[in-house]
């Protein structure tokens, strides 16, 4: 095979749509753009969210509180689901992902307090909610903040 002979395979590649090159092309005239307007001139672009001067949507609802854009968020397991593992377990991400608790922990894990723990296991997380360290402790477990 020599790098003459390569070609695409077949149907991979389209030729484009040659706009506004007269009435046979079946897109002469206005080139599929339609009669005047904004949409229809040179560089007429409406940007994201532009309502034609009406107040926009974002704008028009009403903002409260701080919303951190650059969080990272943490994936939450309930303690309930951790009945799943044996007496004096580890349970991290992993056992959890291996288990089929959950599908995937990208950010890190977060315990939280649904449901009751009936096992004695050590749990390591990025986070617990405080019930949630009560109940693995009074069952006997451990928890360890990674």
């Amino acid at each position: 095979m020599k790098l003459s002979e390569l070609s695409p395979v077949v149907g991979s590649t389209q030729v484009g749509k040659r706009k506004g090159r007269g009435a046979g092309s079946g897109n002469g005239k206005t080139g599929g753009r339609g009669h005047k307007g904004q949409k229809a001139r040179s560089g007429g672009k409406i940007r994201a969210g532009f309502e034609g001067g009406q107040m926009p949507l974002a704008r028009r609802i009403p903002k409260r509180g701080f919303n951190n854009i650059f969080a990272k968020p943490l994936t939450a397991v309930n303690v309930a689901a951790l009945n799943a593992f044996e007496d004096g377990a580890v349970v991290d991400a992993a056992a959890l992902i291996e288990a089929g608790v959950i599908s995937s922990c990208p950010n890190g894990l977060k315990i939280l307090s649904n449901g009751n723990l009936t096992k004695k296991i050590t749990v390591k997380a990025a986070a617990f909610s405080e019930t949630a360290k009560e109940k693995i402790e009074q069952a006997g477990g451990k928890t360890e903040v990674v």
